[in-house]
């Protein structure tokens, strides 16, 4: 499964996700090596995150940088 990194790294401290794609520091680290059933897992989970950061201003989903 392709990774979902878009290159805007920052990890959250509360929630500990990226704040570019929702990963954990874990998952980036072991994305290769996940299990495609567990990396389905995690994707399926990222758009949730991402909206929970959103809500709180903490995405780096900006293009305009």
């Amino acid at each position: 499964m392709r990774s979902p990194c878009i290159d805007l790294c920052g990890f959250d401290a509360s929630s500990g996700w990226c704040r570019g794609c929702g990963r954990s520091r874990e998952e980036v680290r072991r994305w290769r090596n996940l299990r495609p059933g567990e990396a389905r897992k995690v994707a399926a989970d990222l758009p949730q995150r991402l909206s929970k950061l959103r809500a709180k201003g903490l995405t780096n989903d900006r293009t305009d940088d």
